[in-house]
Parts: structure tokens; sequence; C-alpha cells
């Protein structure tokens, strides 16, 4: 039961959180507090989440006509054991994949936070608080033995409403029109999620990092997609995304539209992989398993790879999981299953680097469409930084291929495969075909030029990576493809 606050009066319903309480996995009070200033009134919510309970939970909250701005400020007994998520839905309703009812997520980065008309917390989204039933969204990402005990306030302020939000979403113009290399970090948070970074500080430290363009991923929220207008550069590419944080493995939907929102609450078995990726496919973006074996609860990919455009291989400073990454990759590779690869820095913090790594794609021009038609085909590679630079093809005659591109020749074709490496003096390059390593040089130049001669009948793909001497990667390129298809 809430205590009482000094002289304020109260009514307490009991009521259970998404109709769970029936069978002990969580319960709720609910409090209605009085307040004295004028124009604001008070809930306070007390509940408990048993170790059994769904992986997300409805906590409902009756908002009266004429309030115009929410707060909700949560406590529990945080600890190793517990740890427990935060969100809201508006009267519009909470169902798998209802856009219209989300109203925002912080995860467990924030305490609190506020929606008004006119601005929200980062993570939330402005507008009209419409009368009815409310939900705070709940998910219990860690629940100890003890189960988790909760409690959240709800203020709700009446008054005149201010002017309504208007975003200022990114155009999607292209920067250019002019064919090359374009390098870029596909994955990255802010402030509207669980980063320290604002919006113009990922801007800022990716022009200083030498890239051409970002993806905005923050986890499970598109809210930064209606301010990047504001930090745009003439000569940056921004694209819009979300990091899609399942309980089963995080997905980056890459190139969104600035409202669109992708749900996250589903499973393997739960057979709804496919239509939130498509709801990606369907606004031309496409969709990257990521960092597959982070060793952390829901961060290693458990889903299938068949609905993935490409996988995260490469997340951050390299690490062991890195190294499984790409062991898993090339394995699927060799068996004739080909899924491009990618790297990003899934910086978060001012000590993180944005982009290390980072991933070098070919298009026609700096623009969205045609840098994610690079990344899905395969057109590219994945650097530790921009002071290294590769030029890969494969060439037979007049005909050449770049990485994720098909060299059709008959299979006695003599082809060279081609390397041009710059800035990796001390480092190793080795050629891996379907049979693994087929060749290791030492890098001994600033800039030095490799190649290796094969034939399609020896050679199905070619793909090539480039380590310091203690085994860390420094560039792995997609295969070039030879033969028919």
């Amino acid at each position: 039961m809430p205590t009482d606050d000094g002289n304020l009066s109260r009514r307490t319903v009991l009521r259970s959180i998404g109709g769970l309480g029936a069978v002990g996995l969580a319960t709720a009070e609910i409090a209605d507090v009085n307040a004295t200033p004028s124009g604001v009134r008070r809930k306070r919510i007390t509940g408990h989440i048993e170790p059994d309970a769904p992986n997300w939970l409805y906590v409902p909250v009756d908002v009266d006509e004429g309030v115009t701005e929410l707060h909700v400020s949560y406590d529990y007994d945080k600890s190793a054991e517990n740890l427990l998520d935060i969100g809201m839905a508006d009267p519009d309703g909470h169902e798998l994949g209802n856009g219209d009812g989300f109203r925002g997520w912080s995860g467990g980065a924030r305490s609190e936070f506020t929606i008004s008309r006119s601005e929200a917390t980062p993570g939330y989204y402005p507008g009209e608080i419409e009368p009815g039933t409310w939900n705070v969204i709940l998910g219990p990402y860690r629940v100890g033995a003890e189960g988790i005990d909760y409690t959240i306030e709800v203020t709700m302020r009446s008054g005149e409403p201010e002017p309504a939000f208007e975003p200022r979403p990114v155009s999607d113009e292209p920067i250019n029109d002019e064919p090359g290399w374009y390098r870029g970090d596909l994955h990255l948070h802010t402030v509207h999620s669980d980063g320290e970074y604002t919006p113009g500080d990922l801007v800022d430290g990716a022009v200083d990092a030498g890239l051409d363009f970002l993806v905005s991923t923050d986890h499970n929220t598109t809210t930064a997609n209606l301010v990047w207008g504001r930090h745009a550069r003439s000569d940056f590419l921004i694209l819009n995304g979300e990091e899609i944080t399942t309980r089963a493995g995080h997905f980056g939907a890459l190139g969104l539209e600035p409202e669109q929102w992708i749900d996250w609450r589903y499973a393997p078995d739960d057979d709804a992989l496919s239509r939130f990726v498509e709801e990606v496919h369907d606004v031309g973006g496409i969709a990257v398993a990521n960092h597959p074996f982070c060793p952390y609860k829901g961060c290693d990919w458990r889903f299938d790879y068949e609905r993935m455009d490409a996988v995260e291989v490469w997340n951050g400073p390299w690490t062991w999981e890195d190294e499984a990454a790409v062991q898993t990759w090339d394995r699927m590779l060799r068996e004739g299953r080909y899924l491009p690869a990618v790297g990003a820095s899934d910086a978060h913090d001012y000590e993180d680097d944005i982009g290390v790594p980072h991933t070098v794609v070919h298009a026609p021009r700096l623009g969205r469409d045609a840098v994610l038609a690079g990344l899905a085909a395969g057109r590219s590679y994945v650097v530790e930084s921009d002071a290294i630079t590769l030029d890969v093809r494969a060439v037979s005659g007049s005909h050449e291929a770049i990485p994720g591109e098909r060299l059709e020749r008959p299979p006695k074709a003599p082809i060279t495969v081609e390397l041009a490496v710059r800035g990796a003096p001390g480092s190793e390059v080795t050629f891996h075909t379907q049979d693994s390593i087929v060749k290791t040089v030492s890098v001994t130049e600033d800039r030095q030029r490799i190649a290796y001669e094969t034939t399609a009948e020896a050679s199905a793909f070619v793909r090539i990576e480039l380590r310091t001497a203690d085994g860390d990667m420094l560039a792995l390129t997609n295969p070039v493809f030879l033969g028919r298809a």
C-alpha cells in the first residue's frame, strides 16, 4: 500500500498489470494523490514483478480531459539481479506494432521523463495528451529470485497548451552525384536512448573521424530522427534508423522514414521478425544483425539470419566477439550462404570512438538509396579508421569486379585479384577463398600492391583480411565472386 503523503488524500484501487495479476506474475496498486497546486494531479503506483513475469508488462494510468503534460518517474530495488526498463503508450493502444500508440522508450537509461504537446524528454514523442487510458510499459530485463518491487509516480498538469512540436527531419536529397567510396558509421547512439552524445556531437565526431555519413540507431525509439535536420551539413549524409533491441538479439533498421518506428517486443518463437523487417524493406531500408556474439543478456543473435540483409561482424574495438562473428560469417559464406559483412562503432559514450570501425561503401552518389543499395549488395569493406584505404578488384582481360560483385568468366580463364593497400605498414594481408587462406603477404610499405592469381574453377570467391602482427583486424572486405552464378 502507498504511504500517506502529508495531509494529501488518496484513493487506492487494486489493479493487475495487463491482466497478469491473476496468475501471480505481477500486481500493482494505484493511488490517486490530490496535489495542492492548482491544475496538478498525481498518481502513485506500487507493484511487484515475479521472476517468471513476461518480458513486457503494462501499467494502466487514466488521464483526464484537459491534461497538457505528463511527468513519469519510477523507482525499484535496482541491483545486479534486478533491472527494469520503462516506456509509455497512449490511449491509441500498446498492441504489437502499434506505432500510433507508442509514445517513447528510455529502457533503463532514465528514471523519469516528461511528455507534452510541445516537447518531450529525448526518447519520447511530443504530442497531444489525449484523455483516456495510458500505459506505462515495463520491461523486466533481469528479475532476481525475490522479484522486483517498484513505484511509479505520474504527475498530470493542466493548463494552456504550448505550441505544437514541429519536427525537423533531415532532407532525403543526395549530398552529391559523384560515384565513389564513402565512409560511414552504421551504428550510433545519442541521448535519445542510452548514449551521452547529442545528435550534434555525433555529426561533429563523424566528420572529425573522416566519415561521409552516419546512421542514427537509438534503442527502440526514433525521436532523434525528428531533429536531425537541425544538425545537417551540406557535405555530410545523415540516415534515419533504429536499433531494434529484442530480448533475443538486436538488429539495425537502416534507412527509415523520419517518423517511422519499428517494434521490438517479440522473440524467435513468435514468428514476428519477418513482419517488422518487411516494414523496413517497405521504405527501401535494410536490416542488419548487430553484434551477434555479444555476451550480454538479449544481445546475442538467436533469430535466423535469413531475413537479414547484412551482418555486423565487427562492433567497436576488436575483441573475441568479433572474431567469432567473422568466423561464423566466413563459414556461412563457404557453405554458399552470403550475407554482406559490415562494421560499426556502436558508440554510446564520449570514451567510445566514433568510426572505430566503420564501413566503406561504393555508391554512385552520396545519397540514402545509393548507400543502402551498396551496403545490401556488399560493395563494401570494413576498416578500423580512415587512416587505411583498400582498393580491391578482380580483373580478367577487359572485365573487372569489386567486392559484392560477380566477375563472370569461363572456368579456366585467368583472373587476377588486385589489392592496393595504403596506411598499414607492418600488417599482414591474407586472401581467403572457399578453401580458407590461400595467400599471405606482409605489408612493408605505406602504399603497397599485392596480387593473387586464380581462376573461377579454383575460386568461387576471394575476400581479403588485413590484421596486425597480434592478429587484431585492421580491415576486411566482402567477397568478389568469380564465375557464373
